[in-house]
């Protein structure tokens, strides 16, 4: 179990980080009006495979979880508990949407005619993704569920 939080955690920040330089990517190829390499494409694909890897570990978690077999099994009174209900059911909830939305902006960004499209694409579906995966995130800060931004053994 700690061996997968570890994972999950330190994954976290392959995804932040793959996201926010497809944005980069995507914003400078609109702005200077580029076209859309080899590496641009490469960054699209991996950003997309790094949340997918994310996403297996943080099932994988989910259904080995202490906290979530607590929701789960005490329903009535966990869902009364804004952290159980968040690790139980809005986390997951959110980083599915997240995933779901970052997978279909890359297959659409692939298929896209023009550079511009393709660039236009990642930026629109990449940033709601980044948005959505923000929010899911229990950050120190977070009204839902705190926890910390490095997590070790």
């Amino acid at each position: 179990m700690q061996i997968l939080l570890f994972i999950h955690s330190l994954m976290r920040w392959f995804v932040l980080v793959s996201i926010i330089y497809s944005l980069f990517r995507a914003f400078r190829g609109l702005k200077n009006q580029t076209f859309f390499s080899k590496t641009d494409n490469a960054v699209r694909h991996w950003t997309a495979t790094i949340a997918h890897i994310q996403l297996a570990v943080g099932i994988n978690l989910y259904f080995k979880s202490p906290t979530v077999q607590y929701f789960l099994s005490n329903f009535k009174e966990a869902s009364k508990n804004l952290e159980f209900t968040f690790f139980g059911l809005i986390h997951i909830f959110l980083m599915s949407i997240a995933i779901i939305v970052l997978t279909i902006g890359s297959a659409l960004a692939k298929r896209r005619k023009t550079d511009e499209e393709k660039f236009k694409t990642i930026f629109v579906w990449f940033s709601l993704a980044f948005f959505i995966i923000f929010i899911a995130i229990p950050w120190p800060f977070s009204p839902f569920a705190h926890r910390v931004l490095f997590r070790h053994f």
